[in-house]
């Protein structure tokens, strides 16, 4: 029994020693939660990507104020051409066969003038969507927050219950200990002494899963800041019971009255819904006719003429042309029929995103916040679970050394207490992280300090 019980010890042993080592090898960068953040920020594809369409949002929303001032072009061509050429000289024809060099020069401008509002519903249309896109990269911060702090949290959690663990097995050494001491002076049972190893050996195991358990999540952690390969995070404490009952007492309908004035995903599509209802209604606006102005400058120079290149092109040939247009649409092959029939279709799949994502918010809230008084309510109870735990394994351990109580009844009150302590260190960064998951729900997630 006694060699099956070292053989137990030293490959538990040799497991931790390997963990250890392992962690010793890695590089480690010590980070708190807003660097985490940061380093998530910049590598999750997601939030990048919506960044990276910001720059489009930005350059569609200048393009469409910039549609109210006229369009300008200048234009310049050189040609050469041989054969015969025809001149107009004191009345007559004149055809010679010559090389005649000719450079074109022009301006031209256009402005729409009436075209049934198109321009400004396309402003607001691109301001709109802008605005959206600004509010959808909130959201994704605030989703990458979020999935930092699960994480995080859930480090910290582990190194609380491998603290805890660590903290039991060197008890129950000191336990095996006495009872060694009481064995020698016939206080105690041999079979006192072996229970206790068994119970020893079985703690290793425990605090080797828990030191298990602790280097996977630390490397999910790791692989979410896409850190370098071999990097391990070294985790800054919070405070787990700094947050508060904050939404303690709240209702629902305050709850959700909160989520609708600030999640940023219901705002966006909000805001995208009446881009997409302007966007209709501009493409209706090609059913009307449309006026618009233009401005046309040309001149040429030609090698015919014995006059300077700059008398020809600023004196002789200019043409100043200044004008209306008016386009009337009769027939264009049902295109714009076409047109507003897509714009149509997209702002109602618009309105049913909007509606699907108002249901969704109210299901965040209202999940979140059952979740979030259970873990208020398990809080308090594991708070008195540790306190009888603790008073009942003193009382025992006074029992068993004045040889009152078995071994059986010792055993059973650690392994409460154990428990208790590591339901207690559940509770309380289960209570933090269900704050930190409400404020996510309601939109109002903030970087921790």
């Amino acid at each position: 029994m006694k060699r099956l019980f070292m053989y137990k010890k030293f490959i538990t042993f040799l497991i931790a020693v390997l963990l250890t080592g392992t962690i010793q090898a890695q590089d480690t960068l010590r980070i708190n939660f807003r660097q985490a953040v940061d380093l998530a920020l910049s590598a999750n594809v997601t939030y990048q990507t919506q960044s990276n369409n910001m720059e489009v949002l930005k350059l569609e929303k200048q393009n469409a104020l910039l549609s109210h001032l006229p369009n300008a072009n200048i234009n310049s061509s050189f040609s050469q051409q041989s054969g015969q050429q025809f001149q107009q000289i004191e009345g007559e024809i004149v055809v010679t066969n010559v090389t005649n060099e000719v450079v074109n020069a022009g301006l031209n401008m256009s402005m729409p003038i009436f075209n049934s509002g198109r321009r400004i519903l396309d402003t607001q249309s691109a301001k709109l969507a802008y605005e959206a896109g600004e509010k959808g990269l909130d959201r994704a911060q605030q989703q990458v927050m979020f999935d930092v702090a699960r994480r995080y949290l859930q480090v910290l959690l582990d190194q609380e219950i491998v603290r805890i663990s660590l903290e039991n097995l060197e008890n129950q050494k000191e336990t095996l200990r006495q009872i060694d001491g009481f064995v020698d002076a016939g206080l105690r049972t041999l079979s006192d002494k072996y229970n206790q190893q068994s119970e020893v050996a079985r703690l290793e195991s425990v605090l080797v899963d828990a030191e298990l358990q602790y280097e996977n999540d630390v490397w999910d952690l790791s692989e979410y800041l896409q850190l370098e390969p071999g990097v391990v995070p070294v985790l800054e404490e919070v405070d787990p019971r700094s947050g508060g009952l904050r939404f303690e007492g709240m209702d629902m309908a305050e709850l959700y009255d909160i989520a609708q004035a600030n999640r940023a995903d219901g705002v966006q599509q909000k805001l995208l819904e009446t881009s997409f209802k302007k966007d209709m209604q501009a493409i209706k606006a090609m059913y009307y006719p449309r006026i618009g102005a233009f401005y046309n400058y040309n001149t040429f120079f030609t090698s015919l003429d014995d006059r300077n290149l700059q008398d020809q092109l600023l004196k002789v040939y200019p043409q100043n042309t200044l004008g209306l247009s008016l386009n009337i649409p009769i027939f264009n092959n049902f295109q714009t029929r076409l047109d507003v029939s897509r714009s149509k279709v997209a702002y109602k799949n618009q309105v049913l995103q909007k509606e699907s994502l108002d249901r969704k918010i109210y299901q965040d809230v209202k999940l979140a916040y059952l979740n979030y008084m259970a873990a208020v309510k398990k809080e308090g109870n594991t708070s008195i679970q540790v306190l009888a735990a603790e008073e009942a394994q003193n009382a025992i351990s006074e029992r068993f050394r004045l040889g009152i109580s078995n071994f059986v009844d010792l055993a059973t009150a650690n392994q409460q207490l154990v428990a208790a302590q590591a339901d207690k260190a559940q509770a309380v960064y289960t209570l933090f992280f269900q704050e930190v998951l409400m404020q996510h729900a309601l939109g109002t997630l903030e970087v921790l300090q």
